[in-house]
């Protein structure tokens, strides 16, 4: 065939060899307003290095490597010897290990830990979200682990460390390692209430022998896993290690490996426990209490990690259509599109924003930052979850044709979205979770209406949503089927509060217009054409 047939235009040059950081100003900004002057420069130097990395060629190849090479299960050795390992492609352990020497494990003891933490896994999982799993339970378990000194002592050290070393052996002899959790059955789902597996005790103090199954077990490759099972004394959170002190296996039979939607090079079995050796976490019968922190810090990482997602796709759409031409000029300078654009980009920002206030929470401290996060971290979990598949698909559609395809790396975004609005409790947990804090816990509502009544009297449309809120706060009667409406509007007037303290006066605008005027439609690019649309696209390029 002809040469001069494959001419070559008006395609667009690939997003590669940026600056992920650097490049989201919502995110910079971020960073600048929740860390103290002193940490902050350093903090700035690792998270471009991290962003640099995470544009460049070769994150973005082993990104797809990890994805087009999913892990594989072997469950015997050639001896027929029972060694239930998952092989994983090289370029995942390059992913994680590049993420764990980035410190995104290490959160709970330093200096503004968890806003850099969280703006690095945001950053970093845009190269490829899969592996964020086993990082976020690493880092989440830590809170769990400190109620009981002992193991706290012996492990959060290696679960902090910087180091990555792949392959099972005793942590004893490894400088850094990866945690998983077990909590759901068969039976139960998320109701782990109803949980079987049982847990015998063992002459030594705290040690137990556990049998039973675990229907999801993320990342069993993991060091230690906490996990849930019943004991004498009622539901009790134990911690098993995949090699035992002595060098041992300990019994971790991985039964087989989960097809999934999305979240392909992440390994996610179904696993059986038969006299598997364990060590009680906290008191008997308080396993639920002693994990829910644990379980907390991960549905922050469902937030960041939906962020991050949403960033990227807007990233892409946003390139795209700088490049792109169709009817006579570039389709970012097209009105209806730029619409399109503007929308997608106010979610990824008010996204990003409230991820990042959560985190600077977790890093405060306080009384107050405590019952806030009770009742803001549900809130978040269940809103910006949610919008992450509407936003990623719309942005797919703004790279047409090209979008549908596996090259463009768009549908492995739209396969991954659903994830982090499942993981951890999906929707209708979240929102009772919700209801249960405004019912019982009078400090984490008032802690909630003091945050968002920051802004109040900077625009209108927010003083209006926040006295409606009010007054669907004020009657918690038969609240159960209204639920998710509610907890939309809690989440919808903490963005618009934030936005209103810390985004551009048209970012502001455009959020309060759309999402608390009611100036909008029921798709993506509906917002009003008096808005500052230009001004809202160009601060979400990636340049």
């Amino acid at each position: 065939m002809a040469a001069t047939t494959h001419t070559v235009t008006n395609q667009v040059p690939p997003l590669v060899g940026y600056d992920v950081f650097a490049t989201d100003r919502a995110l910079t900004e971020a960073v600048e307003r929740h860390l103290e002057p002193g940490i902050l420069a350093g903090a700035r130097t690792e998270l471009e290095r991290l962003g640099l990395s995470a544009g460049s060629a070769q994150a973005q190849a082993w990104g797809a490597q990890a994805n087009e090479n999913p892990p594989k299960l072997r469950t015997h050795d050639r001896y027929g010897h029972r060694i239930d390992e998952v092989e994983f492609h090289p370029a995942w352990h390059r992913l994680l290990g590049h993420a764990v020497g980035a410190g995104l494990t290490d959160a709970w003891g330093r200096p503004g830990g968890h806003v850099r933490r969280a703006a690095g896994f945001l950053v970093w999982t845009q190269a490829e979200a899969g592996h964020g799993c086993p990082l976020s339970m690493t880092h989440a378990a830590v809170p769990a682990l400190r109620t009981d000194p002992a193991l706290a002592a012996e492990w959060e050290p290696l679960l902090t460390s910087h180091v990555y070393e792949e392959g099972l052996r005793p942590a004893s002899q490894k400088a850094g390692v990866l945690f998983g959790m077990g909590m759901t059955e068969k039976q139960g789902g998320t109701d782990v209430r109803s949980n079987t597996t049982r847990a015998q005790p063992l002459a030594a103090d705290g040690e137990y022998l556990l049998t039973g199954h675990k229907w999801f077990c993320s990342a069993p490759m993991s060091d230690g896993f906490l996990v849930l099972a019943q004991a004498p004394g009622g539901l009790s959170c134990f911690l098993v290690p995949r090699v035992l002190p002595d060098g041992t296996r300990n019994a971790f039979a991985v039964q087989r490996l989960k097809d999934k939607l999305g979240n392909r090079s992440n390994a996610s079995g179904e696993v059986e426990f038969d006299g598997t050796w364990a060590r009680r976490v906290g008191e008997e019968g308080r396993g639920v209490r002693t994990i829910i922190e644990m379980v907390a810090a991960t549905r922050l990482d469902c937030v960041v990690g939906s962020a991050a997602l949403m960033r990227q796709a807007v990233a892409q759409a946003v390139h795209h259509t700088a490049y792109r031409s169709a009817f006579g000029g570039l389709l970012i300078e097209k009105p209806l599109m730029r619409n399109v654009l503007a929308d997608l980009a106010l979610e990824s920002e008010a996204a990003t924003t409230l991820a990042l206030r959560l985190a600077a929470a977790y890093d405060a401290d306080t009384e107050e930052e405590r019952a806030f996060l009770r009742i803001a971290v549900p809130t978040a979990k269940y809103w910006v979850t949610k919008r992450c598949g509407a936003v990623v698909g719309e942005a797919l559609e703004c790279l047409g044709g090209n979008g549908y395809v596996e090259e463009s790396g768009m549908p492995r975004l739209l396969r991954e979205a659903p994830l982090n609005s499942i993981w951890e409790g999906s929707g209708n947990v979240q929102a009772l979770d919700v209801l249960r804090a405004l019912q019982r816990e009078p400090q984490a509502l008032n802690a909630f209406l003091r945050e968002v009544g920051k802004a109040r009297g900077a625009d209108h449309r927010l003083d209006a949503a926040i006295k409606d809120l009010l007054t669907e706060l004020a009657d918690l009667d038969a609240v159960e089927a209204r639920a998710r409406r509610l907890v939309e509007r809690m989440a919808l007037v903490l963005q618009g509060s934030l936005l209103l303290r810390w985004a551009p006066p048209e970012v502001a605008d455009a959020f309060c217009a759309s999402r608390l005027g009611g100036d909008w439609g029921s798709v993506f690019g509906t917002l009003p054409h008096s808005l500052d649309l230009a001004s809202v696209v160009e601060r979400a390029r990636a340049r």
